[in-house]
Formats: structure tokens, C-alpha cells, sequence
């Protein structure tokens, strides 16, 4: 996809800097949660000037092209604009849509969407689901109508709240979260819940950011990289530990995989929007101790422990 294509403007939401009942939801949320299941698409053998009509009759800047939901291509309204300029307007869409498409997968956290849409100024993104078939297409408005629904809920749910559980910030807690090797579908469950029992300690949100940031980029790494693991949490008065433990296939180099940029990722995974060489590299940066050793063959165990009253939470890290 070219960067021709319709842009929309920045959504005003981060995936890391956002007030945590944000953080929760984002990460929460899937894209399929959020997507528009009513996918208007044409097909190659189409002409443009058909597209071009569909495309407004339907006030949308950009249209999928597919076969038997197996998507093709797309072709936006910059793309209407050079059919136009050029005289091949009664073309087939086939010769001139655009093929090397970004894709979003349905069972991907909704933060993906957001960097995707932030990043990459497109209006909408194709969503595919495991197998790779065209099964919606997500908007900015898609994302803050959604945000918008849940956060009301949220509110609601709040507010009808009468007997919440306290948490002593004297006394330590453990929990554990199994992960599968893809399976994005519970991806971020370990984060988020993670996060509602730093809330519910009335924890300081910049250290529940941190700590956000180091279990969901393991969480993450492990569905990618491993064969799946666990992600355990130990929350004491003076400090969080987190530690990722997989079931292998292990690191040959660990001073590469702690570079920024530096990944194993296939061209799938890429393509999917992870493997951008940063999960770890960040896990190091939120945290206070950062400890990894691993075995080639066996499996890889990481350490990351951020204190409650370290200098870095005073730096906005």
C-alpha cells in the first residue's frame, strides 16, 4: 500500500501513554470487537468506474477487492484520481489496484489498530482472520465509537460499585497466565489482568504503565517466539516482579536479541504487525532489574522487576 493512499487524522490515544482505564480497554478489546463485519468490496474484473461509484454511494475512501473473501487488493480514491487522470477510468481494477495490501488480523489486540491507523495515515485497514480470509475493515471512527461505548460502561460499572476489594499494600500476591504459541486471540490477558491488581492496590499509574509495558511485551514475545509459556507476577509492598518463562525453541544469541530492530520474525508474523525487534529491548528500559538466560533447544526465562519507589517513575519512562 502505497503512502499515496487517503490518510486519516492521528487518533488521540497511545498505546503506552494513555490514563490506564484506556490502556485496559485498548489492550482488552480485539479488532473484531471493533471491526465493521459488513465488508462492501468489489471484484477485480470490476471496472473503476463502477468502484468509484460504490465508493461513493457508500461515503467510503477506500474500497477491498476480493475473491471468495480471499482479499486481492484495494483501491482508494487516490487511485480513482490517477484512473481518472490517465483515461483508463472503464479499466478493470485488477491491472491498477494496489496489491501489496497492510492487513490487520481479527483476533489482534485493538492497540494494534491504533498504531497501525497512527502510524501508517491510512483511513481504513482490511481485517483478515486466521485463515486469511477478508472478514471486515476497521476506521478511526470504528476505534473511538467503540472506546467511547466501553469507557461509558466502564463508568457505569464503577458507579454501581459498593463493596470493592481493598487490597492491603503490606501483604504480596502471585498469579500465573498460560500462553500459546499464536494465539493472539488471548494475547494481553496476562497484561491487563496484571494491571486491575496494581489498580485495585491504588498502585502510582506510572508504575502500572511500566509494568504494563514489560508484561505485555513478554506476553507478546512469547505467543510469537516460542512454543508458549508461562507469565507469572509477583506483586510485593516494595516491588513487581514479572517472569516469562517459555517452553523453548531458546535464544543462540541473547546480546542480538536485546538490540532494537533485531528479530527472528518470518515474513507471516511481519506481516501481521509484530516482529519489529522491540519487545525486549522495552522490557529492559521500563524496568529496575532486568535478568535473561536461555538454552538453544530448551527454552529462554526472563526476569523484570520495577520497584515501587524507583527513580523511574519520575521520568516518565
Amino acid at each position: 500500500m502505497s503512502d499515496s493512499h487517503a490518510s486519516s487524522e492521528d487518533i488521540p490515544i497511545s498505546t503506552v501513554d494513555s490514563p490506564s482505564v484506556v490502556l485496559e480497554l485498548i489492550y482488552q478489546l480485539k479488532i473484531k470487537d471493533v471491526m465493521n463485519s459488513a465488508v462492501i468490496s468489489a471484484r477485480s474484473t470490476d471496472t473503476i468506474r463502477r468502484i468509484k461509484s460504490v465508493m461513493r454511494e457508500n461515503y467510503i475512501s477506500g474500497l477491498p477487492i476480493s475473491d471468495e473473501r480471499e482479499l486481492l487488493g484495494i483501491v482508494s480514491i487516490e487511485d480513482i484520481i490517477k484512473a481518472l487522470e490517465g483515461g483508463y477510468i472503464d479499466e478493470q481494477a485488477e491491472g491498477y489496484m494496489t496489491k501489496n495490501v497492510i492487513v490487520l488480523q481479527d483476533d489482534m489486540p485493538l492497540s494494534f489498530a491504533i498504531s497501525y491507523l497512527n502510524k501508517y495515515r491510512y483511513g481504513r485497514f482490511p481485517v483478515l482472520n486466521k485463515n486469511k480470509e477478508l472478514v471486515g475493515i476497521i476506521t478511526s471512527k470504528d476505534v473511538v465509537k467503540s472506546l467511547l461505548v466501553e469507557m461509558n460502561r466502564e463508568v457505569m460499572r464503577l458507579e454501581k460499585m459498593h463493596n470493592k476489594e481493598e487490597f492491603a499494600r503490606d501483604k504480596s500476591s502471585e498469579m500465573e497466565f498460560t500462553t500459546v504459541r499464536y494465539d493472539f486471540e488471548l494475547a494481553g490477558r496476562a497484561s491487563t489482568e496484571i494491571k486491575k491488581a496494581l489498580k485495585k492496590r491504588d498502585i502510582d499509574p506510572k508504575i502500572i504503565r511500566r509494568v504494563a509495558i514489560a508484561s505485555y511485551e513478554l506476553e507478546i514475545n512469547q505467543v510469537v517466539h516460542s512454543l508458549g509459556g508461562t507469565i507469572s507476577c509477583t506483586i510485593q509492598p516494595d516491588k513487581v516482579s514479572i517472569v516469562a518463562a517459555d517452553n523453548g525453541p531458546g535464544i543462540k544469541d541473547i546480546s542480538l536479541v536485546l538490540q532494537e530492530g533485531w528479530s527472528t520474525a518470518d515474513e507471516w508474523i511481519r506481516s501481521l504487525g509484530f516482529g519489529a525487534g522491540m519487545g525486549l529491548p522495552n522490557t529492559k528500559r521500563v524496568s529496575d532489574e532486568f535478568y535473561i538466560e536461555s538454552t538453544f533447544g530448551v527454552g529462554t526465562k526472563v526476569r523484570s522487576v520495577v520497584y515501587i519507589d524507583s527513580p523511574k517513575n519520575t521520568e516518565g519512562a
